[in-house]
């Protein structure tokens, strides 16, 4: 349960939450994500209420402005790496030819340029996460929200991961929250937010 959180993040800032487990990090960055409701309070993103829009409208604005990098990179096992990217630009309604281009221009700087026609099971750990943030990136979302992005990586796929987010903001500006245990991680950001039992301390 969260207890008056107050949090605002700049463009081009790199924020990083930490905390003990059940501290509150994961349900933060859920409800900033529109992906739970809080019971009270506002979410706003460029000056849009977010927290009261609602069903399609609700999917619309995450698709088109929030992107999203977990744990687990939840790709989908039957498609290559660059139909995992281009689905969400599809379901944005954007022309194929177009979200495939931005794809693979994507993917080629994630470093992952000769492996765009790789199902899942045919990349490392480490890939995979890279083209879960290439999917995140390809509606060039105003912020990207990660929950534990290296969780399920070694030390040396979680470093090339932090140096990815680093690169990502210095090149094109680009917002992360980040939720994580990792210290090195939550060091490389602008700010580090400490939770403890619901609150920022």
């Amino acid at each position: 349960m969260l207890k008056g959180v107050d949090i605002e993040i700049k463009k081009g800032e790199i924020v990083s939450i930490v905390g003990s487990s059940g501290a509150g990090k994961s349900t933060l960055l859920h409800i900033l994500g529109t992906l739970d409701k809080a019971d009270r309070g506002e979410v706003n993103m460029n000056n849009v209420p977010i927290s009261s829009l609602e069903g399609k409208q609700l999917a619309a604005f995450r698709n088109k402005h929030i992107g999203f990098v977990f744990q687990f990179h939840h790709l989908l096992p039957e498609f290559t790496a660059i139909e995992n990217v281009c689905i969400p630009g599809w379901l944005a309604g954007r022309k194929k030819t177009d979200v495939e281009i931005k794809a693979r221009e994507w993917l080629s700087l994630l470093g992952l340029k000769d492996r765009v026609e790789n199902k899942p099971n045919q990349l490392s750990g480490g890939e995979q996460q890279r083209v879960a943030v290439a999917r995140a990136l390809i509606n060039n979302p105003d912020i990207v929200f990660a929950d534990e992005p290296t969780g399920n990586l070694d030390s040396a796929n979680a470093r090339e991961l932090h140096k990815v987010f680093i690169d990502l903001r210095n090149k094109f500006n680009q917002t992360f929250l980040i939720v994580t245990h990792n210290e090195e991680l939550a060091k490389l950001g602008d700010r580090v937010l400490y939770m403890k039992d619901g609150k920022i301390v």
